[in-house]
Parts: C-alpha cells; sequence; structure tokens
C-alpha cells in the first residue's frame, strides 16, 4: 500500500491509489451483487422523471432520508442548557452515542450524556435496576446540580415508567430526596427532535413550578415585569442567543433565557475543562414562573410548552424562526408591546443598514428559485426571507411538518406575488425533495449537511443553513436572527450566488466575458 509514515496521503488522494482501485473494485463483483451498469444508468435516468415522481409521491410505508432527528435528541438539547445539568438517557448506550456525536459533530464541542446502558435482559424484565444504579453513578461521578431524564425506543416499547421509576431510585438511595430529577417521556418513534426538546421543557418547568413531583409546594405566581424567552432546538443557539441577550439588553428589558446552552456549546480552550458551562440557573427556571410573558422563537418548538405557561398566568408570543427585516420587525414589536419600552435606536439603525443591504443587492436575488427543507419553523422563517428578497421559495419541505403547518406557510406565500408558484411538502422527506429538483428544478437549495446528496446527484446548488452542518465549521458561532443574523443570512446566500456565476463564466475565450471583477 502506497501509505508509509514519510508520505502520509490524506484519504482523498490515498483511496484513488491504484491499489485501492483494484480492492474496491473486487469488492463490488464479488460481495454487492452488482447489475449490468446499461441498467443501472436506465434506472438512474428513469427515477429522474415526472413518472418516477408520481410513484415516489404515492409511497405510505417508506422514509427516505428524512430531514429530522428524533425526541431524545432534543430532549438532551435542553437539559445542557440549565446550570450543572447532565442528560440521562434511559436506554441504550448507543443511543446515547449518537446525541452525543451529532450534537459535538456540529458544535465542535465535547457534548456530555449519560445512559442507563439497557441492554436484552432490561428489555424483557424492564430497566428499573439500570435506573437505581445509572442515577447513583451520575450523582456520585458528575457531581451535576440536576439530572434531567428522558427515554429512548428500548424503555418506551416495554412501557418504563419514568416518575415511578425515579422515587424509588430515591427511595434506594441513588440521589437525594429533594434532588432535582425532572423528567419528559420521548419516545423516538415519534416525533421529531422538535417534539423532544417540547416534552423536555414541559418537564423541567412543570418540576419547578408544580411541586418537584409532589416533594414541594407548588409555587405561586407573583407577576413581575421580566420577560422569558426561549429559543427552540436551534443549531445556531451560540451565536442566536447571545445576540437576543445583546437585543433585550438595548432594551433595558429584564429577562431569562430559558435553556440558555450558548456557553456548553462553546466553552474556550483554555487548559481547564467545562463539563458545564454557562446556562440557565435552577433559581431562573423556578422564578422564571413570576414572568410576565414568554416568548417562543419558535411555535413548532413549543406546541405543549407554551400552553402549560399561559396556563399559568403568563402572557404567551409564538414566532417562527424570525429571520430578516419582517420576522425580526414582530419579534421586537413583541418585546415592546410586552414591556411597554420604545424599540431602541440602535436597532432602528441596523433594520435600516439591512434594509440598504437588500436594496444593494436585489438584483441578484430576483426571481431566483429556491428548495427549503428542515424544521417547520426554520424553514417559515427562511421562506418569508426569501420573499421579502424577491425570491420564489418554490419547495418549502419538512418531514415533520404536518398539514397546519403546510395551510401556515400557504397562508405565508399569499402574502407576496413572489409565492404564487410556491408550494409546502409536509410529512415529505430528501427522496422526495431529489424528485422535486429534477422535475420542477430551482437555482439554489437551502438546508442542511445532508442535502451536498441532493447537490451532488441533481446539481442543485446547496447553501447551508440548519442543523446538523458537519462538513463546514463554526456556522453556529454566527447569528441568524435579528438584523444582524439577517445581513449574515443575506451574505452567505450572495456568496453563494456569486459563486455559481463564477463557476459557470470561468473558461478562457469561451464563457468568460461575465467572469467579473465587480458584482
Amino acid at each position: 500500500m502506497p501509505q508509509s509514515a514519510d508520505n502520509v496521503l490524506d484519504h482523498f488522494e490515498l483511496f484513488r491509489g491504484p491499489e485501492y482501485q483494484q480492492m474496491l473494485a473486487n469488492k463490488k463483483k464479488m460481495f454487492e451483487n452488482p447489475r449490468d451498469p446499461a441498467e443501472v444508468e436506465r434506472v438512474r435516468e428513469w427515477a429522474k422523471t415526472p413518472e418516477y415522481k408520481e410513484l415516489n409521491f404515492a409511497r405510505e410505508a417508506l422514509t427516505v432520508n428524512p430531514a429530522k432527528a428524533c425526541q431524545p435528541l432534543g430532549a438532551v438539547f435542553v437539559a445542557v442548557g440549565f446550570e450543572g445539568t447532565i442528560p440521562f438517557v434511559h436506554g441504550s448506550q448507543g443511543c446515547v452515542a449518537y446525541y452525543r456525536s451529532h450534537l459535538s459533530r456540529h458544535f465542535k464541542e465535547p457534548s456530555s450524556c449519560v445512559s442507563s446502558s439497557m441492554t436484552e435482559d432490561a428489555a424483557v424484565f424492564g430497566g428499573l435496576n439500570n435506573m437505581i444504579d445509572g442515577l447513583a453513578n451520575t450523582y456520585s461521578m458528575y457531581k451535576p446540580k440536576m439530572i434531567a431524564v428522558s427515554t429512548t425506543c428500548m424503555a418506551e416499547v416495554i412501557g418504563d415508567d419514568l416518575n415511578a421509576f425515579i422515587k424509588t431510585s430515591k427511595e434506594k438511595g441513588s440521589v437525594p430526596a429533594e434532588f432535582d430529577v425532572p423528567f419528559a417521556h420521548t419516545p423516538a418513534f415519534v416525533g421529531s427532535h422538535v417534539t423532544g426538546y417540547d416534552n423536555a421543557l414541559k418537564g423541567i418547568l412543570e418540576h419547578f413550578w408544580d411541586g418537584k413531583a409532589g416533594t414541594a409546594p407548588k409555587l405561586e405566581r407573583q407577576p413581575n415585569e421580566s420577560i422569558n424567552f426561549i429559543g427552540g432546538f436551534d443549531g445556531y443557539t451560540v451565536g442566536n442567543t447571545r445576540e437576543v441577550k445583546r437585543i433585550f439588553n438595548l432594551f433595558g428589558v429584564d429577562h431569562t433565557i430559558l435553556v440558555d446552552n450558548s456557553e456548553v456549546f462553546d466553552t474556550p480552550t483554555d487548559g481547564e475543562f467545562r463539563m458545564y458551562d454557562g446556562g440557565t440557573t435552577l433559581e431562573e427556571a423556578a422564578n422564571a414562573v413570576h414572568a410576565k410573558g414568554t416568548i417562543s422563537m419558535q411555535e413548532y418548538c413549543t406546541e405543549k410548552t407554551l400552553p402549560m405557561i399561559a396556563n399559568h398566568g403568563q402572557q404567551v408570543v409564538a414566532l417562527n424562526h424570525p429571520v430578516g427585516v419582517g420576522g425580526t420587525d414582530r419579534f421586537l414589536m413583541e418585546i415592546s408591546r410586552l414591556t411597554g419600552k420604545e424599540i431602541p435606536e440602535e436597532l432602528a439603525r441596523e433594520r435600516g443598514r439591512l434594509v440598504d443591504a437588500i436594496a444593494d443587492s436585489n438584483a441578484h436575488i430576483h426571481g431566483k428559485k429556491f428548495a427549503i427543507y428542515g424544521d417547520p419553523d426554520l424553514c417559515l422563517g427562511l421562506a418569508g426571507f426569501l420573499l421579502e428578497l424577491g425570491a420564489e421559495p418554490t419547495h418549502v419541505l419538512a418531514t415533520n411538518g404536518n398539514q397546519k403547518w403546510a395551510d401556515k406557510v400557504q397562508a405565508l406565500f399569499d402574502t407576496s406575488p413572489f409565492g404564487a408558484n410556491c408550494k409546502a411538502y409536509p410529512g415529505k422527506d430528501l427522496w422526495h425533495m431529489r424528485s422535486l429538483l429534477f422535475t420542477e428544478p430551482v437555482d439554489f437549495l437551502i438546508g442542511n449537511t445532508y442535502g451536498k446528496y441532493l447537490e451532488r446527484d441533481t446539481g442543485t446548488p446547496l447553501i447551508r443553513i440548519g442543523f446538523p452542518v458537519f462538513d463546514r465549521h463554526h456556522h453556529h458561532r454566527r447569528p441568524v436572527w435579528g438584523y444582524q443574523g439577517g445581513m449574515n443570512v443575506l451574505i452567505t446566500i450572495l456568496d453563494k450566488i456569486f459563486d455559481e456565476i463564477d463557476r459557470n463564466t470561468n473558461v478562457p475565450s469561451k464563457t468568460d466575458y461575465s467572469f467579473d471583477i465587480i458584482r
């Protein structure tokens, strides 16, 4: 083999060597049940046709590459947003490894999470002993201030009762009776990561507000003028949360960020390992019951949590991942309405700069067609911004979106002439998106890293916005909310447009008549 200590080749060079090429060819011939290349090509071309699209959209019993993750991932995301809290997933170690790796690969940070390590015997006899031992080990080894428990498929299929298991574990001495162990049932075989986020946050707030599972008196709400903020499951939580804090501080508003994981997903390298860093304090979580109102940046991440908060006497506001001018306008106006404070002049000037930037670049975006996929709120926010830019969000797809969501997207389309030929696709996956890109092509695709396979297959340039983004670094450090965030999204879109113009005009003396220095 060509690899040696004196000449270390990267993998994308190494596997192009003749030895590896021959090895891979032998593997394909002997073990992969190959078909005639001409037949493979014929089927590949047929799978690009309207006929195949019709069959593709008719399937019911199969999902191919869904644009979502499972509930416990959202629960883990919530848990690390509270001070000194470690997520405890009642299920197998393999599941927890997936949640940790997914978050670590996106945020480029260690992601702490423990498991009750259920195996075959627990699947038959129940996981109570795993819970008793697991909570004891977690409490003694990692010294958390709170352990937030969620479940995986295995625990849900056999019907393990978290409330009863946690009480029994406390009786057995796994953790002190007064120690905070909120929980949420998060079956991974229904819903998605946004559902898990919702269930976990609701469980934590109910724990603190409603008597800590019967071990303390319920809190009596004493209304004050503070505002709670819930970001939802957000791949840009580092940049977005800091931007939101800046906005609240400019208003001079007393506020609580519920699920503040901006620090734990952006710890410094200074010689100290921080298993826990930052986060909403447990005192803040409890006192949040007294707030005047709660703003959720993502409606579909808080479908259960917001009604629960409203039932405790607060005003609630649900937004849809506001990106750009109109979305940020509504966010700021809701803060102003709830608090009675004027929108700061600094934010008004930032708005003017974003409007100016849009005007400067409108000619390059106007009329461009986009396909979007991702979480329901993200799709709504991006579609709204594209309409502001004079672009057409032609295909908007959310695997974890429902018909109610699709109706809301259609209502958004109806507000603009640029939405006339656009359509929402609830419950569809990225294989559906593939058919759309072949039969109703667009200029650009917006979504997470998994869209790079669609980009390669269909030739549609991918703009990476969403979660997860594995193959690009540090996008999560920049906000996409607020006027500053809208500017970041605008620049990201424009950079891709200009890159594509250059790519298509760079052949000397043939296409370079538009290979311009000035755009």
